[in-house]
């Protein structure tokens, strides 16, 4: 586990405990995003914490959110509404500092409703070449006036020397504000660690206040680094597991979708990028993109558009989701170069649509009824759907074609995705969290197998997940020295308080 995951503990642990609280983290940079009931967008991780600390997730817990949308640039993101793409030079030069009063806005508002904020910082808050314009780490911290809790991941080596060199390069009022240290990712007999322990309480005048074990839990870490740690395999002949190739595009964006599957025990999930690791699994899954005419192109470059249009043709199940929908179709227009310098690319010529994007982005929750009767929808026709929608592209299916969905967002109604053969289109996010159509999609994935499917039923994301959170907890109150924290919280004063993880 990571920052993201810790913090979600502390939001699960205080919420046990009775107490109202919210998560914060300033700016994420994030493949995954979500959109909130009032139609914002924000980070997957703080939405995650969100849940872990029972509140419903808030564009203020995630001011600012940036999207990497090329090899040099990103969407930025404030207050949940899109500002357009910027580049990481001019970001970092000027644009960061006028997010700054969206930041304080947000943290200000959030410390007014809540009992306990915990905080989470970025990478390292010692980067001197990135200080000056630092918006947060300790700048948060001493904005908030909260108590830090240094956390070093001790699993990549290293740990000891960089919590030493962090405390030298803060400044005097930012050290003061670090009460605690963690050490988190552990692998070992802990009191082999002791001696290390000693010697960075003595050193620095910091206690250690947790060692965090390395423990797998099925809870959404920081995006970039789960999907890294995601080698790609070939496809391999499983005989109790259904085989789901994701196209790993270069651009991937909410690969959270997949979550759902990856939970099922008859399910492999694995990630593609080359076409002869690609062969002939039980489904291919084209995720969204942020870019999505740039990995159409890389499709069509690396000979995966190719293949993925053959093994539709031969009736291998196909799912796009999103920008990966919007790829199935005949073509991709951008006149007004929203997304790229790319004005049209070539689709998979899958669908019978057309994708033209457009500078409004739509960002959305949605609610509505299948209207699909074929295959595995047989089952769950007229049953509700629930997912969200993030894209900028609008797409237009040919005439007398039935939609996959009826959807409903802000009272408006409208057809939503495609099928034909055994490929399917939508734009609708965390479609696979809908548990009787995720059931119905594995056993018609089985019954192509003329097999019945090995497990009874599908498990329900909304239990697991909190199954999730309260182990995590369990296993963080195991580890951490949980008086510690709360005296340094200042817990016992009845006031508001904040908790910062850095």
């Amino acid at each position: 586990m990571g920052k993201s995951v810790l913090a979600a503990a502390f939001c699960r642990i205080f919420y046990q405990e009775g107490y109202l609280v919210s998560p914060f983290k300033a700016q994420n940079m994030a493949l995954n995003s979500f959109v909130t009931a009032a139609g914002g967008e924000m980070g997957r991780a703080q939405v995650v914490q969100a849940q872990a600390a029972g509140v419903d997730p808030d564009v203020r817990m995630n001011p600012i959110l940036l999207k990497p949308s090329g090899p040099s640039g990103s969407q930025v993101i404030i207050m949940g509404q899109s500002q357009g793409n910027v580049t990481a030079l001019r970001y970092h030069g000027e644009y960061q500092r006028m997010t700054w009063p969206s930041v304080q806005d947000a943290l200000h508002s959030l410390l007014d409703e809540y009992e306990i904020l915990v905080i989470e910082g970025a990478g390292s808050p010692a980067e001197v070449n990135l200080k000056s314009n630092d918006i947060v780490n300790m700048r948060v911290a001493l904005e908030a006036k909260s108590p830090v809790l240094l956390v070093a991941d001790i699993d990549r080596g290293g740990a000891l020397a960089s919590v030493v060199g962090t405390l030298e390069l803060l400044e005097p009022e930012e050290r003061d504000l670090v009460k605690g240290i963690i050490f988190n990712k552990f692998r070992g007999e802990l009191a082999l660690l002791q001696p290390a322990l000693d010697f960075i309480e003595e050193r620095t005048g910091i206690p250690v206040v947790g060692v965090v074990p390395y423990f797998k839990i099925r809870i959404p870490d920081e995006d970039s680094v789960a999907l890294n740690e995601s080698a790609e395999k070939p496809s391999v002949s499983l005989t109790d597991q259904l085989d789901v190739a994701v196209v790993r595009l270069p651009y991937i964006s909410n690969f959270t979708d997949f979550d759902a599957l990856q939970d099922e025990p008859d399910v492999s999930v694995r990630y593609v990028t080359e076409v002869g690791n690609l062969g002939k699994p039980d489904l291919i899954i084209l995720p969204g993109s942020k870019n999505t005419l740039a990995d159409l192109r890389f499709l069509h470059e690396s000979g995966l558009g190719e293949q993925i249009s053959k093994l539709s043709e031969a009736n291998v199940p196909l799912i796009g989701i999103c920008g990966g929908y919007q790829m199935m179709g005949r073509s991709v227009l951008d006149p007004l170069h929203t997304e790229s310098e790319l004005e049209e690319v070539a689709g998979l010529g899958i669908l019978p649509m057309v994708t033209e994007f457009y500078p409004q982005k739509h960002t959305v929750q949605s609610t509505g009824t299948i209207l699909a009767n074929r295959d595995f929808f047989k089952a769950c026709t007229g049953e509700t759907v629930v997912g969200y929608e993030i894209h900028m592209g609008r797409s237009t299916m040919d005439e007398g074609q039935t939609p996959l969905f009826n959807l409903t967002s802000n009272g408006v109604s409208y057809p939503d995705g495609l099928q034909t053969r055994n490929s399917f289109g939508t734009y609708l996010h965390g479609i696979f969290d809908n548990d009787s159509l995720r059931t119905e999609l594995l056993k018609w994935l089985w019954q192509r197998r003329d097999r019945c499917r090995p497990v009874e039923a599908s498990i329900s994301q909304a239990s697991l997940r909190e199954s999730a959170f309260n182990e995590l907890a369990d296993l963080v109150r195991q580890s951490v020295d949980l008086e510690r924290v709360r005296a340094i919280m200042g817990l016992d004063t009845q006031t508001i308080h904040q908790a910062a993880t850095v």
